[in-house]
C-alpha cells in the first residue's frame, strides 16, 4: 500500500475586490490571498489495483459534507482520471477542522489537495500550473489553494501573482453559527449600487515594505456590504475584536467568518479567551507561507 497525507489549509483574504461581471456570470476579482495555519487532514491510500475506471471511496468525520461524487474532493480526482487516464483504486479519508460555509475556501482546499495527493501518488510529473488549470474548472479559488502562501489573484481567480510573505502577526478567526451561500451573496452584490473599494494597491505595498499596520490598515471586502447586513452580528464580532486591540478585523470571502489581526500572540490569545459568546467557533492561529505535506509517512 502506498500512502500519501496533506495538510489542506485554509485561507483568509486579506482583502477582495469585484472589478465586474463576465458574461458566464463568473466575477473578475482582485484579491489578497493568504494562507493560516488551521486545516483539514487528508489520507489517500492505494493498493495500485487496476480498475476498470477508478474506483475512489471517500470517508470523512464530518456529518456536513456529502461523501459521494458530487463532494468536490472527488469531483477533483476524476478530472485527473479522465485527464491522465489514471485506472487506480484509492481510498480517502478527510479530517475535518475548517468550518463549513465559512469563507475560508475549506471545499477549495480540500480538492486542490487531492489534486497534489492523485498527482504524487501516479502522475509526478505533472506541474503545479497543470494542477492549477484543472482546478479552476472546479472553483475559483482551487488554484490558489494549490499552491497557497501570499498571493494576488485576479481574472475569476486563475490568474496568480505570488507575493512577498505577508509580514506575521497573530490571527483570531470567529465563524458565527451561520451559513451562507457564496451563489446568494454574489447575486445580491450585483443588485448594488456603489459600493467602496478596498485599496489592493496599497495593500500590496506594505506587504512588500513588511508593515504590518499598513496590511492591516488596507484590509477591505466589499461582499461585506451584502454579508454583513444579512447578517449584522459580524460588524458586531468585528468591532468587539477592535476594541481588544485589533490592527483591524474584516470579514473574509463572502462570510461569515471574521478575522482580527493582532501583532503579537499574546494579545490574541487574551481577546480571544474574552470573547464569550460560545455559539461561535473561536481560534486562534497564524499565517502560514509553505504547504507542507507528509508522503509514506516521512515530511
Amino acid at each position: 500500500m502506498r500512502k500519501v497525507k496533506q495538510k489542506a489549509y485554509a485561507k483568509i483574504n486579506l482583502s477582495l475586490d469585484i472589478l465586474g461581471r463576465l458574461e458566464n456570470g463568473y466575477h473578475i476579482v482582485k484579491m489578497v490571498m493568504q494562507t493560516i495555519d488551521l486545516f483539514d487532514e487528508l489520507i489517500f491510500e492505494t493498493q495500485d489495483r487496476e480498475c476498470p475506471s477508478m474506483e475512489i471511496t471517500l470517508a470523512s468525520d464530518s456529518g456536513e459534507i456529502p461523501v459521494g461524487e458530487d463532494n468536490l474532493i472527488v469531483r477533483a480526482v476524476r478530472r485527473m482520471e479522465y485527464k491522465y487516464g489514471i485506472r487506480k483504486d484509492l481510498r480517502i479519508t478527510l479530517h475535518k477542522r475548517i468550518p463549513v460555509a465559512a469563507g475560508m475556501a475549506g471545499g477549495s482546499t480540500d480538492a486542490a489537495a487531492a489534486l497534489r495527493a492523485v498527482r504524487d501518488l501516479f502522475v509526478p510529473h505533472v506541474s503545479d500550473e497543470e494542477l492549477q488549470k484543472i482546478g479552476v474548472t472546479l472553483g475559483a479559488d482551487i488554484p490558489y489553494c494549490v499552491t497557497g502562501g501570499t498571493q494576488l489573484s485576479e481574472g475569476i481567480g486563475e490568474v496568480l501573482t505570488v507575493l512577498p510573505d505577508a509580514p506575521q502577526c497573530a490571527l483570531v478567526i470567529c465563524k458565527p453559527p451561520v451559513g451562507v451561500s457564496t451563489a446568494e451573496v454574489y447575486q445580491r452584490y450585483d443588485s448594488l449600487q456603489q459600493v467602496r473599494h478596498p485599496d489592493i494597491d496599497a495593500q500590496i505595498e506594505a506587504i512588500r515594505r513588511g508593515d504590518l499596520e499598513g496590511m492591516a490598515g488596507a484590509c477591505g471586502n466589499v461582499l461585506e456590504e451584502v454579508t454583513g447586513a444579512m447578517y449584522p452580528r459580524i460588524g458586531e464580532i468585528e468591532r468587539f475584536f477592535t476594541g481588544q486591540g485589533a490592527l483591524t478585523s474584516k470579514m473574509s470571502g463572502s462570510g461569515p467568518t471574521v478575522f482580527a489581526v493582532f501583532s503579537d500572540m499574546q494579545q490574541a490569545d487574551r481577546a480571544a479567551q474574552a470573547f464569550e459568546e460560545k455559539d461561535c467557533k473561536v481560534i486562534v492561529c497564524s499565517f502560514v507561507y509553505r504547504i507542507m505535506e507528509d508522503v509514506d509517512g516521512r515530511q
